[in-house]
C-alpha cells in the first residue's frame, strides 16, 4: 500500500499513529472509560455525589490511562504503567477537581433532577478536560506535542 492509500479515512486510518487518528482513539477510550464512570456513579449515587464522584473518577481514570498507553498512544513497551497512571492520574486530578467544583456549584439544579443529571453535568465538563489530558498524555506518552 502506497503512503496516500493510508493517509485516507478508511478501514485502516484509525490504526495510524499521526494525530487525528490517535485523537479518534482517544475519544473512543475516553467514552468507554465515561461508560464505567456513569455506571459506577449510579450504583454508588447514594453514598452522595462526591463520594460517587471520586470512585468513578480513580476507576474509569485507572482504566482509560492503561487503554491509552497500550491502545491510544501505543507506549505499551515505552512507558510503564507506572508512570503512564502517574502522567494521567496526575492530569485526572484537575479533572476531579472541575467535576467537584461544578457538581457543588450546580447541587440545587441536580439534586432537584436526580443522578443522570450530575452524570451529565460531569460528562459535559469531562469533555473540555479530556482535550487537556489529550495534549498532556499525547506529550508525555509520545514525546511530542499535539
Amino acid at each position: 500500500m502506497t503512503a496516500a492509500v493510508l493517509d485516507r479515512p478508511g478501514p485502516g486510518w484509525v490504526t495510524q499513529d499521526h494525530v487525528p487518528a490517535q485523537f479518534v482513539r482517544f475519544v473512543l477510550v475516553g467514552g468507554s472509560a465515561n461508560v464505567v464512570y456513569a455506571g459506577l456513579f449510579l450504583l454508588l449515587a447514594g453514598l452522595g455525589d462526591q463520594a460517587a464522584n471520586l470512585a468513578g473518577v480513580v476507576a474509569s481514570t485507572a482504566l482509560a490511562n492503561e487503554l491509552h498507553r497500550r491502545l491510544t498512544f501505543r507506549a505499551g513497551e515505552r512507558v510503564g504503567w507506572a508512570a503512564a497512571q502517574w502522567a494521567g492520574g496526575g492530569l485526572a486530578v484537575t479533572g476531579l477537581a472541575a467535576t467537584s467544583l461544578a457538581l457543588a456549584a450546580l447541587e440545587g439544579w441536580t439534586a432537584a433532577r436526580g443522578p443522570l443529571a450530575s452524570v451529565l453535568v460531569v460528562v459535559a465538563v469531562t469533555g473540555v478536560v479530556g482535550l487537556a489530558r489529550f495534549v498532556g498524555l499525547r506529550w508525555v506518552l509520545t514525546g511530542r506535542r499535539a
